[in-house]
């Protein structure tokens, strides 16, 4: 039997950076139970620096816990309009990356949630509808061995 190629995570992720027009796109994984579900930032396109991937975030912390957590997208078109400054210590990537505006998107795996997409911007505003929903459909119906829908068993 053949196997597949290894999915390049790194390599989508920075194609679709350059598709939407983002300074940022990342991609964090749920670690396994073992390790308590921890949520780390494993690959990055546009990043200012390596501070990311000092982040560890549990369910309902930071951006990708709260898409882990809830298991729905988040759109957020300006960050100072939906968080106070002194709540942003809460949201770590938005802190280290400077982001203004963002989306992110919740990657199943038999029907649990099993990694975070965010796309970024440095200017509020920047995140619009058509840019949030050009990233659904670059990640729709699959990302690697990730789907980007809960599947519902009618």
């Amino acid at each position: 039997m053949k196997s597949q190629p290894a999915f390049n995570y790194q390599q989508q992720v920075e194609e679709i950076r350059l598709a939407m027009a983002c300074d940022f796109v990342a991609l964090a994984l749920v670690q396994p139970e073992e390790r308590h579900f921890q949520i780390r930032w494993e690959y990055a396109s546009g990043n200012l620096s390596q501070r990311f991937r000092r982040i560890v975030l549990h369910s309902g912390k930071g951006v990708a816990g709260i898409v882990f957590k809830t298991g729905k997208p988040m759109f957020v078109p300006d960050a100072q309009k939906y968080y106070k400054k002194e709540d942003l210590y809460n949201y770590p990537i938005l802190i280290a990356e400077e982001l203004e505006s963002f989306a992110a998107i919740p990657l199943f795996k038999y029907n649990r949630v099993k990694g975070i997409l965010l796309a970024g911007c440095r200017k509020k505003n920047s995140m619009s509808v058509e840019k949030f929903e050009l990233l659904q459909s670059l990640i729709a119906p699959t990302f690697g061995p990730y789907y980007s829908e809960e599947l519902t068993g009618n």
